[in-house]
């Protein structure tokens, strides 16, 4: 990871120590805040292709590296998103990492679902916009999969999960990966 050595030391640690604080900062406050904030404060980072950084496409970053290189795609906000808010207490089966097919578009997109009560539209975090709605006025969105720790999962008409497999390749490798992180 050749960018992350030109990158001064500093910058990343002053960018890791502003994150705690903030998530800290935020402990307090009502869920519905709390999701807002995480929202608007991750989405600040800049975008940047995978492609671009890692040179392949569709690297699931750990919170840790999207932190150190201060940018990402969509999955790498996702991820930081689904990860501070399992820290500030969020149910983890409310939570899912969505690949989403954006209408009029080639290629997939990545989004944070959390499904606030059990039947009801899930609320849509999106690096793209800093406005949180509900996936029934995202009609720009068509759900492909919902992803989470308890397997993977499709979208019904009536906003039901289906379960579809045990486990998701790319989830289970980024798992693997934060575990080596927390031991070294």
């Amino acid at each position: 990871m050749i960018y992350i050595k030109k990158v001064n030391a500093k910058v990343i640690s002053n960018r890791i120590a502003d994150y705690n604080r903030f998530m800290d900062s935020i402990k307090k406050y009502p869920k519905a805040q709390q999701i807002k904030k995480v929202n608007l404060y991750l989405n600040q980072l800049l975008p940047q292709y995978d492609s671009v950084i890692e040179k392949k496409n569709d690297y699931w970053a750990t919170p840790k590296e999207f932190l150190i290189r201060g940018f990402g795609d969509c999955e790498d906000y996702v991820i930081i998103k689904y990860y501070s808010l399992l820290k500030l207490g969020f149910d983890e089966k409310k939570l899912f990492i969505t690949v989403v097919k954006v209408k009029n578009s080639r290629g997939n997109h990545m989004v944070l679902s959390y499904f606030k009560e059990h039947g009801r539209s899930p609320l849509i975090l999106d690096n793209l916009s800093f406005r949180m709605l509900p996936l029934n006025k995202r009609i720009d969105l068509e759900v492909k999969l919902l992803i989470n720790s308890t397997g993977v999962y499709k979208l019904t008409k009536t906003d039901t999960l289906i379960k579809i497999a045990n486990s998701f390749k790319k989830y289970q490798l980024l798992m693997k990966r934060m575990e080596n992180e927390r031991c070294s």
